[in-house]
C-alpha cells in the first residue's frame, strides 16, 4: 500500500508523455471533449501514468484533469492520485460547496487502506490557482512534472508566456 509522501512522490516524479489519443486536439463523446495521454517516468524501474482531460461542450467551466497511476501491484490496479476540477455549476453540495469553485482532489494512504481507487469528494483543496480549463491545464502539467507538455497543447504556449514560465 502507498503512503501520503509515496503519493507526493509519483505526482511530482518528472514524466515525459509519449502519446496523446486523439493524437492532435479532442474527440466529442457525451456532450463532453476528450482525451488521454500515456506518460512515463525514467525512474528505475520505469513507472507509467495515463492522463485524462475532459471538459463540458456546454458549461466551459466544469472539466476534470487527472492523474493516473499504472501500479505493479495487481491488487491495487490503476489508481487516480490526483484530480483537478473546475467548477460544476452548484453553488453548494455538502460542506463547503465546492462545485462551485474550482478545486483539487487527492487520493489518500487511508482512502487506497478503504479499498479506493479514486480521490473521494470529501478530500479537496479549493483553489484559486487557475480559474479556466487552459489555466487548469498549464497548472497540472507542472504539478505534475510533465516536462513535454507544450509539444502536444500547444494552444498554452501563449498562456505560458503571458504568466512568465
Amino acid at each position: 500500500m502507498l503512503t501520503d509522501h509515496e503519493i507526493e512522490s509519483l505526482v511530482r516524479l518528472p514524466k515525459n508523455i509519449v502519446s496523446k489519443t486523439p493524437a492532435v486536439g479532442y474527440r466529442n463523446e457525451n456532450l463532453h471533449r476528450r482525451c488521454e495521454l500515456e506518460l512515463t517516468a525514467s525512474s528505475s524501474p520505469i513507472t507509467e501514468f495515463t492522463v485524462f482531460i475532459r471538459q463540458n461542450d456546454k458549461f466551459i467551466e466544469n472539466f476534470s484533469i487527472g492523474l493516473r497511476y499504472k501500479t505493479k501491484d495487481r491488487t491495487l490496479g490503476t489508481i487516480t492520485l490526483v484530480r483537478y476540477n473546475g467548477p460544476h455549476g452548484e453553488t453548494s453540495r455538502g460542506p463547503g460547496g465546492h462545485f462551485g469553485r474550482p478545486h483539487i482532489h487527492r487520493v489518500t494512504a487511508r482512502e487506497l487502506a478503504e479499498g479506493n481507487r479514486e480521490p473521494q469528494e470529501r478530500h479537496r483543496d479549493m483553489t484559486d490557482r487557475y480559474s479556466t480549463f487552459e489555466e487548469a491545464l498549464s497548472v497540472f502539467f507542472q504539478d505534475i512534472a510533465a516536462s513535454n507538455y507544450l509539444d502536444y497543447f500547444r494552444e498554452l504556449r501563449q498562456l505560458e508566456l503571458f504568466n512568465g514560465h
